[in-house]
């Protein structure tokens, strides 16, 4: 009998334990840690996947731009360079702790989208590209795409503020260093100023 009563109050105390361990992790922010490093993780594959987008694009523009009879081929060679830097970068999930590496990726796409702005400013000295509805489709997907780089950076860097904030905040702050949580690298405040003002591109036909 002793021993079924010794069993049980073991029991309940492992159980009081877990719940002890619960309620303590959920106070200390540890949920809050799962929730927003998904959340990121999220945030950050969308910004990939307009950067692909974009860069999907690239190959159908470049083709279409050479077919036109004396165009700048030096534009055209900056575009075709840049991507090829742009996609280099190996994009993984774990770029985002490299401030390095989140440097480099950065300032490649930045490069591509300035590269990319030039070629559409000149192509409007073509009055044969203008006409081009193919191009002019082109050109309307890639405005498109930037406008969704826009928005899906300034979702990652909402997270990641909130994420850094949590990380870095009392009591959360020793919860992330028992259990590893380090700040993520965001998107610079130069590139941040580049995000509100993109390239300038006149679509229309003159």
């Amino acid at each position: 009998m002793r021993a079924l009563f010794s069993g049980a109050s073991v029991r309940r105390s492992g159980l009081a334990a877990a719940l002890a361990a619960t309620l303590v992790l959920s106070g200390c922010g540890y949920n809050d840690f799962q929730r927003l490093d998904e959340q990121t993780k999220a945030s950050w594959s969308e910004v990939l996947n307009q950067y692909q987008r974009r860069s999907d694009l690239i190959p159908n523009i470049v083709a279409t731009v050479k077919g036109e009879a004396g165009f700048e081929q030096d534009t055209l060679t900056k575009v075709v360079e840049a991507r090829s830097r742009a996609t280099s970068i190996q994009a993984t999930p774990e770029l985002v702790n490299n401030p390095e590496a989140m440097k480099r990726f950065s300032e490649a796409q930045g490069q591509l989208s300035g590269a990319l702005s030039r070629l559409l400013v000149v192509s409007e000295n073509y009055p044969n590209l203008k006409a081009n509805a193919g191009f002019a489709d082109l050109r309307v997907q890639l405005e498109g795409t930037e406008n969704r780089i826009t928005v899906a950076r300034n979702a990652y860097i909402k997270q990641v503020q909130q994420y850094n904030v949590l990380t870095r905040s009392v009591p959360t702050n020793f919860t992330a260093m028992i259990f590893g949580y380090k700040t993520k690298e965001s998107f610079t405040v130069a590139d941040e100023a580049a995000i509100k003002a993109p390239p300038k591109v006149d679509f229309e036909k003159k």
